[in-house]
């Protein structure tokens, strides 16, 4: 059932695939999402040492390998690199071949941070900087990479709308296959945070977690812990991109049920309301003629923070009642990814579809697990308070 006359038709995801803490592959990604503990590790940044979610060894060896196949991806910021490895899989996973001609929709909260870093050190101390400083940074040569790589000749778009960028893109790529426009598009985010200028814009905003070794307890981030007294939030590193086909195949790994998006009012520069009217209004969106009773299970935006986490239930209430979903989050264990946040979300979702297991939140397990899983929501926000909601459902 599709949610309302916003989806004429179903559109389906026939592969999804990432690199994250978690893993390089779908299999490696469900084993450690199987185990109760984090995969966050402390590290130096800079002149401090923080918790962070790193990629896996197998993760920097696949970078690595990356920049050394073609000479011209060896200035290239991790953000682009990590991008190219998700896609290349997805696009082998969904059987594409470049003739299909699909569209590609990345983005990126942050962009080429590591590189902005680097050559804005090296004009302070040279006044010059390298030649390729410029296109190696700007937002688009994510996209423009990615498309090169995989030779395709469709649209190439790429955006930033800070957290939600990756649900932002799949909205993209449903509009364009819906239009008619294209019958194919990968869609996804990628995000390359851990360098010290990043942290340090976060620990401005006194959201991130203690890094201290006075810390190395159980959880670091107490993502969707209501009862916590202090902001919690990790950063992560990681890219998910997601294979878009209208209709329904043999290979749809999961169906785009029901779309919705919202941007309210806001009275700080990154806050939401205490109710995050947005993600209501998301939610609703998605949901269309749907009953909410049909959701099984929510995979929450729950960045960690105390006032992001609570609004976000807050939320939830309003909309499901006296009858919550299973409530789950990932950055608990991996951290918060930023622009690819949203796409490793629903890599999650499809997961969970696929295995019929419920990943559950081991300090925050108030939740009946459900027995069955047919329809998952998958929520998103960020500074600025655009939220988006997808409804996924078994094929």
């Amino acid at each position: 059932m599709i949610s309302d006359t916003i989806l004429k038709e179903p559109i389906s995801i026939t592969a999804i695939a990432s690199i994250s803490p978690l893993g390089t592959s779908k299999e490696e990604c469900w084993e450690n999402y199987m185990g109760m503990g984090h995969v966050l590790s402390q590290k130096k940044i800079g002149d401090t040492i923080d918790w962070v979610g790193e990629l896996t060894n197998n993760g920097k060896a696949a970078l690595i390998d990356l920049r050394k196949s073609d000479s011209k991806y060896k200035n290239l910021d991790d953000s682009v690199l990590l991008a190219l490895f998700a896609s290349r899989k997805a696009m082998a996973d969904a059987g594409w071949k470049p003739a299909d001609n699909f569209g590609v929709n990345i983005g990126s909260s942050r962009g080429a941070t590591s590189l902005f870093e680097k050559y804005h050190r090296e004009f302070l101390t040279k006044e010059k900087v390298s030649t390729l400083s410029s296109p190696t940074t700007t937002l688009g040569n994510i996209s423009s990479w990615v498309a090169h790589d995989l030779q395709t000749k469709g649209p190439e778009i790429s955006h930033s709308i800070t957290c939600s960028t990756a649900l932002h893109a799949l909205l993209n790529g449903v509009a364009w296959v819906q239009s008619g426009m294209a019958d194919k598009f990968m869609v996804g985010g990628s995000e390359a945070p851990l360098t010290p200028f990043t942290l340090a814009q976060m620990k401005a905003l006194k959201i991130y977690a203690d890094g201290s070794p006075a810390e190395k307890q159980a959880y670091p981030c107490k993502a969707f812990d209501l009862e916590k007294k202090r902001n919690t939030m990790v950063l992560g590193e990681g890219a998910s991109m997601a294979c878009l086909e209208k209709g329904i195949s043999e290979n749809s790994l999961a169906l785009i049920a029901g779309i919705g998006y919202a941007t309210e009012s806001l009275e700080h520069n990154i806050s939401i309301s205490a109710d995050a009217v947005c993600f209501q209004r998301s939610m609703k969106m998605a949901l269309g003629e749907i009953d909410p009773s049909e959701v099984d299970v929510i995979v929450m935006h729950a960045p960690g923070t105390i006032k992001g986490d609570i609004s976000e239930f807050n939320a939830i209430q309003k909309i499901f009642c006296n009858k919550l979903p299973a409530l789950t989050t990932n950055k608990w264990k991996i951290g918060h990814t930023f622009g690819a946040s949203g796409m490793l979300s629903v890599e999650l979702a499809v997961l969970m579809l696929h295995y019929q297991k419920f990943v559950e939140v081991p300090f925050t397990n108030a939740f009946e697990k459900p027995s069955k899983f047919n329809k998952i929501l998958v929520n998103a926000v960020g500074f600025g308070g655009n939220a988006v909601s997808i409804l996924l459902s078994k094929p």
